[in-house]
């Protein structure tokens, strides 16, 4: 049986609220276009709001992507 944090739901990523294009906007990249990684990684070292968006694109980055049913 795993063991979960206290106050840890499984589900986070359910109950966080995105801005769709804000990190975008915040950067200057055209949406539509790839953010370059270097940036990306480069905003994450900010703080406020700028952080929190890259750092949540760079964690998100990393999930699986599952097209039609596996």
């Amino acid at each position: 049986m795993k063991k979960h944090r206290v106050g840890r739901s499984k589900k986070w990523i359910q109950k966080v609220h995105l801005k769709k294009g804000a990190l975008h906007h915040m950067l200057g990249v055209p949406e539509g276009e790839n953010i370059p990684l270097g940036l990306l990684k480069e905003a994450a070292k900010e703080a406020g709001k700028l952080g929190h968006r890259a750092r949540m694109a760079l964690t998100m980055r990393g999930f699986r992507h599952h097209k039609g049913k596996r």
